[in-house]
């Protein structure tokens, strides 16, 4: 299947730690959707969703990538489906200009004034750096405010996905 990833999942060191038969593709752009931080966790801080704006100028950029049909079920156990994140086919135009349809989750369970953890940042611009986004994308990701996580062992465990790789 083709999977879209715009958010932590663009760094294959993070997608394939949960998926490892996740492959790159291509760089693709969702036009009328913006990156926001604002899918409420279960830890309680912000996490990516690519929220329909119906707004021409408004876009998102990530990774599609090709998963297992069988690693599909424990994606969508990472991803919290039905539980805050839902899933859609969405029209994407590759970095090459061809059209592709994929599939992505997007948030239902949103709030305001939340931040994500820098573990979970780190992963979002890791992500962006390996798969060389526009420089002005990645400052976008690098200017949002994330915050400590109280659970120290996560932060640690989390980082570790990008040690010595």
């Amino acid at each position: 299947m083709l999977y879209f990833s715009y958010g932590s999942n663009m760094s294959i060191n993070r997608l394939q730690a949960r998926v490892p038969s996740a492959k790159f593709v291509t760089v693709a752009f969702l036009y009328e959707h913006e990156l926001r931080f604002h899918k409420i966790s279960n830890d309680g801080s912000g996490k990516c969703d690519a929220y329909k704006t119906n707004d021409e100028s408004d876009l998102v950029i990530g990774v599609i990538y090709t998963i297992a049909e069988s690693e599909k079920q424990e994606l969508d156990r990472k991803e919290g489906l039905g539980y805050g994140y839902e899933e859609k086919v969405v029209e994407l135009i590759a970095h090459s200009g061809e059209i592709i349809k994929a599939t992505t989750y997007y948030a239902t369970n949103i709030g305001t004034d939340l931040n994500p953890y820098i573990w979970y940042t780190h992963h979002v611009l890791t992500g962006a750096r390996e798969n060389r986004l526009p420089n002005e994308y990645v400052k976008k990701i690098e200017s949002v405010e994330s915050i400590f996580d109280p659970k120290p062992e996560r932060h640690e465990k989390e980082m570790a996905i990008h040690a010595n790789k």
